[in-house]
């Protein structure tokens, strides 16, 4: 959530943000911010006026008490001042809820080093690794087909289960699977120091509203519970199936008070993930390309404001050390005003290459948002005893995606057999070599 000071200060400086964002409608929300900021302090002046008048009207009723005398008329005249103030906090509540209605659906400031853009089309190179890119002497098959002819996915099966989007892994599918998410795990409390979290699957409304996607974005999660919607409201349980790890995670800390010789703090954990997609019917839908459940490590940084940018770039590098084990070719984006996401300052983008497929497909993207969640989440931090609180900056990163992963890994190491050849850092987790 963007600081209400900020654009109270520098309007200007926030609408230029949504421009660059391609938000044209959103730029009205700005004024309308305006407006309700300087009637919500209109309104706590005249507040605070009214109820110095109380206290001081308070201590004469009390003084002419204690004199035996008649206070009738400065009691009446309370119970005006009192039913004023009232009316006003009633007022400033109302204000308050709007104000931050508009602030919870405005997107994040962006850094300076975002580079100007309108679509996906002007994203920037930042890197390729190329080096472990194949050269097949013979037809190459994608991943559903390899999956169907070894038995390891069953995207039929999956579908009559749940529906399109639910694929089921099947004997040494599964095996590699679990293989990944193992591996990645230790690679990042092993290598990277991170500390290991298992999260809930499910949360309340208060963490997708701490880290973004409430309410700007709770159609794209699935609720769990009454399928009728006043039951669903009525029934005080209201519990959403999470899009990522990164929202138990960073509400790990929700509410609390962190201390700076503790930062950064950086948790990793695995978690099963859920995204309705609504709007993405008919976009990349074949086999691993679009899931509505899939398999995700994740990486989450609290840190200070200072070192959050250098903090960024070694969390990039923490997941392309997991590409570079595994020898899948990938390239990384610095994302553009126009496709970063709304809660990030900066953001890269790290892609697998499908030989398939013959382009990059998105496996982690890997985002500093500033002070944004944690305005949100009430995050804060103290330099020491005496310092005043401040708040911490979080990141995040896929750690990464396990589905289009299994993309390139099934169609990087595929054998002119149609075999799947398990790559060398796999092999301890998998206890076999090959697949087929």
């Amino acid at each position: 959530m963007i600081d209400i000071k900020l654009i109270r200060e520098t309007p200007e400086k926030v609408k230029a943000m949504l421009e660059a964002r391609q938000q044209h409608a959103d730029l009205s929300r700005v004024d309308d911010l305006v407006l309700l900021d300087q009637k919500r302090r209109a309104l706590v002046a005249k507040a605070d006026d009214l109820k110095a008048t109380r206290n001081k009207v308070s201590d004469d009723i009390a003084t002419i008490k204690k004199q035996k005398g008649n206070a009738d008329d400065k009691i009446a005249e309370m119970k005006v001042v009192s039913d004023n103030i009232a009316a006003l906090d009633a007022e400033l509540r109302t204000i308050e809820a709007e104000q931050e209605n508009i602030l919870l659906r405005l997107p994040n400031m962006l850094h300076e080093s975002v580079p100007l853009g309108k679509s996906a089309d002007d994203n920037k190179v930042h890197k390729e690794v190329l080096s472990f890119k194949r050269e097949f002497d013979f037809t190459v098959k994608d991943h559903t087909q390899l999956g169907k002819a070894l038995g390891i996915l069953d995207f039929e099966r999956g579908a009559k289960i749940s529906g399109a989007g639910f694929p089921v892994y099947v004997g040494k599918g599964a095996s590699l699977e679990r293989a990944l998410i193992n591996f990645m795990l230790d690679m990042h409390l092993e290598k990277h120091g991170y500390k290991e979290i298992f999260p809930p699957f499910f949360v309340n409304q208060e963490s997708l509203r701490g880290t973004g996607q409430f309410p700007k974005f709770i159609n794209q999660v699935y609720k769990v519970g009454y399928e009728d919607e006043e039951k669903y409201e009525a029934s005080g349980v209201k519990l959403y199936a999470i899009p990522t790890a990164e929202v138990p995670i960073t509400n790990l800390h929700r509410d609390e008070m962190l201390k700076a010789a503790d930062l950064p703090i950086k948790y990793a954990g695995y978690s099963a993930c859920f995204r309705s997609e609504a709007g993405s019917y008919g976009k990349d839908v074949k086999g691993f390309l679009r899931l509505h459940q899939f398999n995700k490590v994740e990486m989450v940084k609290f840190t200070l404001p200072e070192t959050s940018y250098d903090e960024l770039e070694l969390l990039v590098q923490d997941a392309e050390d997991i590409l570079q084990a595994l020898k899948i070719p990938y390239r990384v984006l610095l994302l553009c005003s126009g496709d970063i996401g709304a809660g990030a300052a900066k953001c890269y983008d790290i892609e697998v290459w499908s030989p398939a497929e013959q382009r990059f497909l998105e496996a982690s993207s890997c985002s500093n948002f500033e002070d944004y969640q944690s305005r949100r989440a009430h995050i804060r931090f103290k330099r020491d005893e005496k310092s005043k609180p401040e708040f911490v900056h979080t990141l995040n990163g896929s750690g990464l995606a396990t589905s289009r992963l299994m993309v390139a890994l099934l169609e990087t190491y595929q054998t002119k057999e149609g075999k799947i050849a398990v790559p060398d850092v796999l092999r301890p987790y998998t206890r076999f070599d090959m697949v087929g």
